[in-house]
């Protein structure tokens, strides 16, 4: 079924469908292929690449919440925390609980609080502080704390200094188990957060996966970004996969004022990226009553560089700060890379702003983690980072093809099935692709950086009459330069297609979000939702069953894709 026909058939059978989804582990694959509910499948691709007009009775963006509105404000007095926010461990049988506690300082001449004068406790349990604490006790976890400051040695420019930042890992977890927790210092009088719950992820197991998996890129803190988190929220999912970009708080001078969608555009004299640090704070006051019941996963985007310092020196000091991953558990010692298990699936974080070569740190955990997964286990391997390496958009286009010159070959050898990232601010899934060729071996690449954020909607496509980029744009924040021209195709010798790509399956320009259910070993349903869409009843963007292949997308032994089996490189960009 083409991808344009789908999208007129989704509303109405979508109840038929959900159906079909409870059903789906118990039905043979036969009846699958033959019924389908109305949701194509992978198997049915590839498609004919289609395209949803932007919808211009809507608004391309829209500006940021201030921070005195009631969503962004401080909620919780000194000591109690605030901020609360879970982050899955490597297996579901730990988690991490983060929050912040005191006021961040903004000035020019500021004293850091001081982050052992607290403690960094969580008592938790499966049951209630108010049942039977006797037969189930509460156990209490101690952490971690730490300030950051982000300082900005010019005229002018105002310091910041965050509140005290608390980790504590929790352990000896029972999968799939809901536990009662409140976080803080128990010593201090209304040191303790109010008793929140989680559900702990299931155990790795080919037959046990997240109920919902919200995926959201790009999401910033405006009125769209608003929309989108209600919308996830209604869509109650277990765990949340954020790919980059998270505030947006570098669209702002230090001394903060009304946010820009361009920074150099509206300051073209600050000596230096600027950004305003307490709408990190009030973010994760906005993200906290979701943050605080469900795991939610990281990963950096360019929007997290942040330079500080003389000329900019140290980098990504809040997102290193504020966010708790299992990259000690997952052996990779940073927080830029990681990867964890949730149920029947193996997620793998990357960095798209720290070295990607081959001959780096990052492609060698890579490459260990993948030997380690064990499909019989978790047959699903997920990989996400921030920047699209298929994308048919303007935007970003070609702009990290170093790192898919440097990575695919790896991925794709070792069978990984879906790709997520952001960085352009649209809806795009592809058909499946490996080196710019159709291969229904390769993973399902999906760009959802709509999320929202004040840079607003991305509609410019790259096949669009005089909208390809000249060779000079798109220029990486980090790394190389390697546009290309195809080398085969009806794109041959051209850096544009002169039509929508034909690994391009669906594309549209909307804000939402995404949400993806697992239902067995080889079948997952994705589900892209529109913020348009969140009172319309049943109603979907983009729908789609992806489907493993294992016993025809073997995994291919070491060796067999040689290590310079990359296109060329297109020669007058070899220059940054």
């Amino acid at each position: 079924m083409a991808t344009s026909t789908i999208a007129g058939t989704l509303h109405s059978r979508h109840l038929h469908c959900r159906t079909l989804l409870l059903l789906l582990p118990y039905l043979p694959i036969a009846f699958l292929l033959v019924d389908g509910g109305g949701i194509p499948t992978t198997l049915d691709g590839p498609f004919t690449p289609a395209t949803r007009a932007f919808d211009r009775s809507l608004r391309q963006g829209s500006e940021d919440v201030p921070l005195s509105d009631p969503r962004l404000a401080p909620r919780a007095r000194p000591p109690s925390p605030e901020q609360i926010a879970l982050a899955a461990s490597a297996d579901p049988t730990s988690l991490w609980v983060s929050w912040v506690t005191g006021r961040a300082q903004v000035g020019s001449h500021l004293t850091p609080l001081d982050p052992t004068a607290v403690r960094s406790e969580v008592w938790y349990g499966e049951r209630p502080a108010s049942a039977d604490t006797v037969a189930h006790p509460h156990h209490v976890a101690r952490g971690s704390a730490e300030v950051y400051s982000q300082l900005y040695p010019y005229p002018g420019l105002l310091n910041y200094t965050s509140g005290v930042i608390h980790h504590v890992r929790l352990v000896g977890l029972r999968p799939s188990t809901r536990y009662y927790y409140r976080c803080g210092d128990s010593s201090l009088k209304g040191g303790l957060s109010d008793e929140r719950s989680f559900v702990t992820l299931p155990a790795p197991a080919p037959d046990a996966y997240p109920r919902r998996v919200a995926v959201v890129g790009d999401l910033g803190l405006t009125g769209n970004s608003t929309s989108t988190v209600d919308h996830l929220a209604r869509n109650d999912p277990s765990m949340i996969l954020m790919v980059g970009d998270m505030t947006y708080a570098n669209q702002y001078r230090t001394t903060g004022g009304r946010g820009v969608p361009c920074f150099s555009c509206s300051f073209p004299d600050a000596p230096i990226r600027e950004s305003y640090q307490p709408r990190w704070d009030g973010w994760g006051r906005f993200m906290e009553p979701l943050a605080s019941r469900v795991t939610m996963m990281v990963t950096e985007g360019n929007h997290e560089i942040e330079p500080q310092g003389h000329g900019g020196a140290a980098t990504f000091a809040s997102y290193l700060a504020r966010f708790a991953v299992p990259s000690e558990e997952s052996g990779s010692n940073t927080k830029f890379y990681y990867s964890f298990n949730a149920g029947g699936i193996h997620f793998i974080m990357l960095g798209a702003y720290v070295d990607y070569n081959r001959t780096g740190a990052q492609y060698s955990w890579l490459e260990k983690d993948l030997h380690k997964v064990d499909r019989r286990v978790t047959p699903w391997v997920v990989a996400s980072w921030h920047t699209p390496w298929y994308n048919s958009y303007s935007s970003h286009y070609q702009e990290f093809e170093c790192m898919r010159q440097e990575m695919e070959g790896l991925l794709y050898q070792h069978g990984v099935d879906i790709v997520f990232s952001g960085h352009v601010h649209a809806y795009e899934r592809m058909n499946r692709v490996f080196n710019y060729t159709l291969d229904p071996c390769g993973p399902v690449y999906i760009t959802i950086g709509d999320g929202g954020n004040i840079e607003k909607i991305d509609i410019d496509h790259a096949d669009d009459p005089g909208k390809c980029p000249s060779p000079g744009d798109n220029h990486p924040e980090f790394g190389g330069v390697c546009h290309l021209n195809f080398t085969s195709g009806p794109a041959k010798g051209k850096f544009c297609w002169e039509r929508q790509p034909e690994w391009s399956a669906f594309r549209e320009s909307s804000f939402g979000h995404g949400i993806l259910e697992v239902v067995n070993s080889t079948y997952a349903l994705w589900t892209w939702h529109r913020n348009q869409d969140a009172y319309g009843e049943h109603s979907v963007g983009d729908q789609i069953y992806i489907v493993r292949e294992p016993d025809k997308c073997l995994l291919q032994p070491r060796g067999l894709i040689p290590q310079d089996w990359t296109v060329p490189r297109r020669d007058a960009l070899l220059q940054h």
